[in-house]
């Protein structure tokens, strides 16, 4: 008897495959709105320091096959066909469920590679997956709402959490500050009693038990140039202040994203650490998931947890 196959629709935020596309790219962000001549320069520029496009897409397709792989290798009951499917770059999302439906898929999983859930980024996944199965008929969809709390997706940032820990002589780690981070939202989602920060500081705190360390704080970072505030502080603000107040020695640990691109390549590896060196101060990153073994188990685990709650 053949297996029953579930397709996952695994979501991700895209970037252009090359800079001629950094136009197009930007302009689907801003919702139709081409950005001025400055403000595209400027995202060429960011792109070009960090070796000319971002590996986001490629880790992106490691991530979704290694997904896929381990799926099947373990499931004994149940077939897995995992698409890949983008926010702002080709393919995206309806693009996706198009091929899912054209595939016969019935029934799938939407599961969008960010672990904590917000109206304003997962929601927005969401509602373009449903959109594209009311165009095209299909599949039926269920939600991975949120996975920031996963047990195996913990143990795999705390080991890599530890080993940038460890790149500090061993006398010195506790004044070590610890700097978790994650992408900024418009402020507004407070008023909307949006769980995205509250589910940040939950995985925060659990990692920093994990790797018994006290000395660790909270910031955002990458926040859009809109009128509206953001939420805060910013991580260079942050930077300055703990500057002034004597600390030498920081670790960022950017825990709301699961993959290197333009946020981490540029914001952290370039900006901050520019700024880290400006105060006098030795600043280290941990490494990302990317579509490390140890990730791809852990996103496995909350597939399969997800399909036997359904």
């Amino acid at each position: 008897m053949s297996k029953k196959t579930i397709g996952v629709l695994a979501m991700a935020y895209g970037t252009p495959a090359s800079l001629d596309e950094a136009e197009a790219y930007y302009t689907h962000i801003r919702r139709g709105r081409k950005p001025s001549p400055e403000q595209l320069q400027e995202l060429i520029d960011r792109y070009v320091k960090i070796g000319g496009v971002s590996p986001l897409n490629e880790i992106t397709r490691k991530q979704t096959e290694g997904l896929e792989r381990i799926l099947n290798q373990t499931s004994r009951n149940l077939a897995y066909r995992v698409y890949m499917g983008m926010k702002h770059a080709n393919p995206f999302i309806e693009d996706a469920v198009k091929q899912m439906a054209e595939d016969g898929i019935r029934e799938a999983v939407g599961l969008v590679f960010a672990p904590h859930y917000s109206m304003m980024s997962i929601g927005a996944y969401m509602e373009a997956a449903k959109k594209g199965a009311e165009q095209f008929g299909g599949p039926s969809f269920t939600f991975v709402m949120q996975w920031h709390m996963q047990p195996q997706f913990l143990q795999a940032v705390a080991r890599r959490l530890q080993a940038a820990m460890n790149r500090f002589p061993a006398g010195e780690r506790e004044q070590v500050r610890l700097l978790f981070t994650a992408h900024s939202l418009p402020e507004r989602i407070l008023q909307m009693n949006d769980p995205y920060p509250q589910q940040l500081r939950e995985t925060a705190a659990k990692l920093a038990e994990m790797i018994g360390h006290a000395n660790w704080g909270f910031a955002w970072q990458s926040a859009g140039r809109t009128p509206e505030p953001w939420l805060g502080p910013d991580v260079l603000d942050v930077l300055r202040q703990l500057a002034k107040q004597g600390t030498r020695s920081v670790l960022i640990c950017p825990v709301g994203f699961v993959a290197d691109h333009l946020e981490i390549l540029y914001d952290i590896d370039v900006e901050c650490q520019a700024l880290a060196s400006e105060l006098g101060m030795t600043m280290v990153r941990t490494a990302m998931l990317n579509a490390d073994e140890d990730f791809l188990q852990a996103l496995a685990a909350v597939v399969w947890e997800h399909t036997k709650r359904e």
